[in-house]
This record gives structure tokens, sequence and C-alpha cells, in this order.
């Protein structure tokens, strides 16, 4: 009979193994870094990340870009799906180093930033949806992942952004983001940032909304003061 003291070796290395592994993962959620005025914020999910930089005061605009990522030796690798700045730097993808410190999260960018994790919110739109189509829906032909043409709304811990973009041209059509509430069909945006219009930061949006199957239905008046009726899908 072997003694149990043989096993200890093989344990130790596996909790060690499975140690790093953990330690390699970014939980998903909000992440915010203030440097000087400018905000960094970064929205992520298990497979997905969105960085968005922008001003508060006075309200400006900068960049935004996102894709789906995986980690490999302690690196950030990003497909993008869409880069606010394509046109001037072509950049489709990332490589970005990190380590996870005290629940920051730390980029090695230059410079360095340093991210804090948002409390978690939940709420009843969180998630990824896609724009479909305009309602009231009577079986009209739908955007969806298969078209390079793209509308995403992510929602997460009362952060919300839209990003408007294609993936076949990396054509980028805009962006706006914030904070949301959504309770009881009430669904409510405050504008933080809008890359067609900076004056438009500080406006509250108030709309109503009715979830039906994977569809999010979302109706109220537009930044214009029209009436809208847009139908998103689940991503």
């Amino acid at each position: 009979m072997k003694h149990p003291f043989h096993l200890k070796p093989l344990v130790l290395i596996f909790c060690f193994v499975i140690g790093l592994n953990v330690s390699a993962q970014i939980k998903p959620g909000i992440y915010t870094s203030d440097l000087d005025n400018v905000i960094h914020e970064l929205k992520i999910t298990d497979d997905y990340m969105i960085h968005s930089i922008y001003e508060k005061t006075p309200a400006r605009f900068i960049k935004t870009e996102g894709g789906f990522y995986t980690i490999e030796d302690s690196e950030l690798r990003v497909k993008l799906e869409f880069n606010s700045n394509y046109s001037g730097d072509t950049i489709s993808s990332l490589s970005i180093p990190f380590t996870i410190k005290n629940d920051q999260l730390i980029l090695g960018t230059t410079p360095k930033l340093i991210f804090d994790k948002s409390k978690a919110k939940k709420q009843d739109l969180d998630g990824q949806w896609l724009f479909a189509t305009r309602g009231p829906d009577s079986g009209q032909e739908r955007r969806g992942e298969k078209s390079a043409r793209k509308t995403l709304k992510f929602l997460k811990d009362g952060k919300f952004q839209w990003i408007a973009y294609n993936t076949d041209t990396f054509e980028f059509h805009g962006t706006g983001g914030g904070t949301f509430t959504s309770n009881n069909g009430n669904y409510t945006e405050n504008i933080e940032y809008f890359s067609k219009d900076n004056s438009r930061v500080g406006a509250t949006l108030k709309f109503q909304y009715e979830l039906k199957n994977d569809d999010w239905h979302h109706t109220g008046n537009n930044s214009k003061g029209e009436p809208m009726y847009e139908i998103w899908s689940k991503r």
C-alpha cells in the first residue's frame, strides 16, 4: 500500500496550476480608471470587452474600441469589431499585458492604467443587444449577427453604451454611453459621452421597455424628441 505522502507533490502542483489559471481570469463587470480628468472605462464579459475614453469637464469624447477577446500568457488579446480611430491608426487587434492585484485590474499600456471594478448592480436589461428592426414586429427582415452593419448596446452594472459600426469595412458610425436604470418597464439613460455631439452630455432620456422572449421592445422619444419604436435582440 502506497503511503499518502506520495500524493502531496502532485496535489501541490495541481493546486498551483489552478491558482495560476484563476489569477489569469478577469471578472466580468465595469472597470474605471480616472487619469487627470480622462476617464477610461472597460466593459467586460467572459469573452467580450469595450474600452471607451472620454473627458468629464469639459465633456469630450475621445475614443472607443471593442471586440471578442481571449487571455494568453497574461495578455488580453482582442480581435476588434470596431475602433473609432480606425481611419487614422488602422488597428484591428490588441495585445495588452495585464495583472490583477488587490481587486484592481492593471493594464500594461503607456501610460499604465489601474482600473477599479464597479459594484455589481443587476437590472432587467443587462446584457448585449443587437439592433434588429423598427417596431412593431410584423415579420419584417431583421439585422443580426450575420449582418456586417451592426448597432450594439451593452448594459451592465448600471452602465450602458451603444455603438454603430460595420465589421466588413471597419467604418465607425457613432457611440454614446453613461448610466442607466431599468425597472418595471421604465428605462432611463443619463448621457456621459456622445461621439457626435459633446453638448448632449448631461441629458436624461426616458423610455419604456418590454421583454418578449429574446427581444427588447424599446419605445419612447429619441434624442431629437421624435417618437421611436425599436426592437433589439439578445446577442
